[in-house]
């Protein structure tokens, strides 16, 4: 029985405005400053943390990005990658606890980098990289609470940490620490580039198992046909 086209309207109309919903929702999640990727090994070396920052005002711009790195688990040897219209300075302070290294004892490390002299419009975002040289190895999570202002004057304060599995308000930028190879690739990339290795191993193995199946069956084929050849000989003598 053919559905009443009121009825298929009603149902379209519904599924358009949870569709909408979800997308609402989900961009409300994502609308908060993160650090990407999501988690690196402990005490990985040589790699590069990317601090994506939202607009999330209709009317105003920001102008400035502040980023506190922590101290009690410092991150080593920053550097900031240029960003074209925007200023970067870094500030370091004293660590409390030296940390001992391959290149010696270091006893300051970057404290916070501020971003100005930009602007972020509405809808859009900016991606700030930070290059390390070395995370720490002593924790299982860092927390890189950022300040967000507009041009308005007002400022967003990314600084409330997970707790109880409930994201906060104005969660704060999370990097996980993972044990694992320390080589400064993020453990996605590692977990990505181990399951092509594990492909590339199984299609290697089905081919050389297909060439060696093909060449069997070409022997059996030329053993065949040298038997027909014999045979047929032999019926006309």
């Amino acid at each position: 029985m053919a559905m009443p086209r009121c009825t298929l309207r009603r149902a379209g109309t519904v599924a358009a405005l949870a569709a909408t919903t979800v997308l609402l929702a989900a961009g409300a999640a994502a609308a908060h400053v993160t650090v990407h990727p999501e988690s690196y090994a402990k005490g990985a070396t040589d790699g590069v943390l990317t601090f994506r920052v939202p607009n999330e005002e209709d009317k105003a711009f920001t102008t400035k990005v502040q980023v506190f790195l922590p101290t009690d688990h410092p991150v080593l040897g920053v550097l900031v990658h240029p960003q074209d219209g925007w200023t970067a300075k870094v500030t370091t302070a004293k660590l409390k606890t030296p940390v001992k290294t391959d290149d010696g004892t270091i006893t300051e490390a970057a404290s916070e980098i501020t971003f100005s002299g930009g602007k972020i419009g509405a809808g859009e975002y900016e991606d700030f990289n930070v290059a390390f040289g070395q995370l720490p190895d002593d924790t299982g999570q860092l927390v890189f609470k950022t300040l967000q202002t507009y041009s308005d004057g007002k400022v967003v304060r990314w600084i409330e940490e997970p707790a109880g599995g409930d994201e906060p308000e104005n969660p704060a930028p999370v990097l996980k620490l993972t044990a694992g190879d320390a080589s400064g690739t993020p453990a996605a990339a590692r977990t990505a580039t181990a399951g092509t290795a594990k492909a590339a191993d199984t299609g290697d193995s089905t081919a050389r198992g297909l060439g060696v199946a093909g060449l069997v069956v070409g022997v059996l084929g030329l053993a065949a046909a040298a038997f027909a050849i014999v045979r047929s000989r032999a019926a006309r003598s």
